[in-house]
């Protein structure tokens, strides 16, 4: 466990391993998401991230559907 980067006084269990931070909850976010990262494929950040860009499409393309 460590320290989050943004927050100091939370402490976490998400680290990125290409810039070897660690992240709270709240700032779960991939730093480089355009970038090249040999460690993608198991990390839990990339897919948090990925699955809150999901739901935010899903809940957008519903309200686009409520107005029609």
């Amino acid at each position: 466990m460590g320290k989050c980067i943004r927050h100091p006084d939370r402490e976490s269990s998400f680290q990125c391993m290409k810039h070897t931070v660690f992240l709270c909850e709240e700032c779960l976010i991939c730093r480089d998401p355009e970038l090249y990262c040999k460690f993608r494929q198991s990390c839990p950040i990339w897919f948090i991230y990925k699955e809150r860009r999901r739901e935010e499409r899903r809940n957008s393309i519903s309200d686009i559907s409520e107005l029609n």
